[in-house]
């Protein structure tokens, strides 16, 4: 799996496991060698957290690349947009002092509405409330239901519709004569989400504030190609929350690993020589879905404050556990991945013993393959591997040698197990704080 790269070859980050391994910073310090950074998939439910000088910035549709100015920052077509939370987030962003002149939104993207964020909350409501069916803990941004309006498309917004009163208007007529029963049962004080009026002029407020940053991306990313300039595809969510490939039904509304980089950008697969998986030093999850690492005791509680593991986009404290390799590898294979970051590593300090889960037992037998199933998945019993801590505070670290011995050799372990070199380790939040690390051959697998 240790593809060879070429200087030229454009690049994709990653997440490769539930979400908030780090993509953000990652991205950000890789920026500069890119002419344009893009999001393919995903909306504001998606929360990318970059520290640069002690500062912190939380971003949520504008791609991490935006703290560089030397890059464009593009917003793809499989994108679903919330015009609400970007214009909030570039007068944010432009009020702490950075440039977002060269920030675009695909007129293809899809528009979350504000009856798709009202759906939502009602449907998570009915489902645990009324029908006793366990809810899928979304973020209630809208973002499913306005994947699955686009689906549907004779009800659809795209943002391009938004320089289009009258096409616009016919959309919205058409998706409220549908969402309209439906809403006045289950959100019934959500009264400005089916006021067709009221949406109407929103949205056509929303477009007179993105008219100049609408255009087709896909011809200015194929431009960009054509004249040689590298990409940087800039993955949402993670790949185990793939809508496909991730815990179903347990997962967001989009392809998040980089299978979906094609259709989220108009490019072809080919064109990313170079994929860079992000994973944490131990597991996190937020919202409902098996984890079979997860920790529930005072462990798991140290490494959350440790971590500060807590939602970008939403606050809720996240899921802990150790480790999961066997979920690990499958990420790595199913992303074609050709080298992994880990991340957080200096939350890890401290404690006696650290552990790695190397294999499931599922009725009674012994398994090192994940399956994508969340039924599969909650019967799971981990299998680990115990490996000695370390006591020294590796946040200074700049350098593998600089890590304490056995720091080295979990590296070692995680990398041996997957089979992909570990070329990157953060040892802290900011962007400085990241170890670049020789590739080192003989990475193995496990079987």
């Amino acid at each position: 799996m240790n593809t060879p790269q070429n200087e030229s070859d454009s690049l994709a980050v990653v997440g490769l496991q539930w979400g908030d391994e780090g993509k953000g910073k990652i991205v950000d310090l890789l920026a500069p060698d890119f002419a344009a950074i893009v999001r393919y998939n995903g909306g504001a439910n998606a929360g990318h957290s970059v520290v640069v000088g002690g500062k912190r910035f939380a971003l949520h549709l504008v791609p991490s690349g935006v703290l560089r100015p030397s890059c464009d920052s593009i917003i793809g077509n499989g994108v679903v947009v919330d015009p609400e939370q970007l214009l909030k987030e570039l007068d944010g962003l432009t009020e702490q002092g950075i440039d977002c002149s060269r920030v675009v939104v695909s007129s293809r993207a899809h528009v979350v509405m504000p009856y798709h964020k009202a759906e939502d909350a009602a449907r998570e409501k009915a489902l645990a409330e009324s029908l006793g069916i366990k809810a899928v803990g979304t973020t209630g941004r809208g973002i499913g239901p306005a994947y699955a309006e686009k689906v549907q498309r004779s009800s659809a917004v795209r943002v391009g519709d938004l320089l289009r009163p009258d096409w616009l208007r016919e959309r919205i007529r058409a998706a409220l004569a549908f969402k309209r029963p439906v809403l006045e049962r289950w959100a019934p004080d959500e009264t400005d989400a089916i006021d067709e009026d009221k949406l109407f002029e929103l949205a056509i407020s929303w477009g007179e504030r993105l008219k100049d940053r609408i255009t087709d991306t896909t011809i200015l990313l194929h431009d960009h190609l054509d004249s040689g300039r590298r990409l940087l595809f800039e993955g949402a969510n993670a790949t185990l929350l793939d809508v496909d490939h991730g815990t179903y039904p347990f997962v967001t509304s989009s392809n998040a690993c980089a299978l979906g980089i094609p259709s989220g950008s108009g490019v072809p697969a080919d064109v990313v020589g170079r994929i860079v998986g992000i994973a944490k030093a131990y597991q996190t999850r937020v919202g409902a879905g098996p984890m079979p690492t997860e920790l529930t005791d005072s462990i798991g509680d140290a490494i959350r404050e440790r971590g500060r593991e807590f939602g970008t986009t939403t606050g809720r404290p996240r899921r802990i556990g150790w480790l999961d390799l066997v979920a690990l590898r499958y990420s790595a294979r199913l992303n074609g991945v050709t080298e992994i970051v880990l991340t957080l590593l200096d939350v890890l300090a401290g404690f006696d013993e650290i552990k790695l889960c190397t294999a499931y037992e599922i009725d009674g037998k012994q398994t090192t393959h994940f399956t994508p199933d969340a039924c599969t998945l909650e019967s799971v019993k981990p299998i680990y591997d115990t490996l000695p801590g370390f006591d020294d505070e590796i946040t200074e670290a700049r350098s593998m040698e600089s890590l304490p011995a056995n720091a080295r050799t979990l590296i070692e372990r995680i990398e041996n197990y997957v089979g992909v070199p570990i070329s990157m380790v953060g040892v802290g939040p900011d962007r400085e704080q990241t170890i670049m690390v020789q590739s080192r051959a003989g990475a193995g697998t496990v079987d």
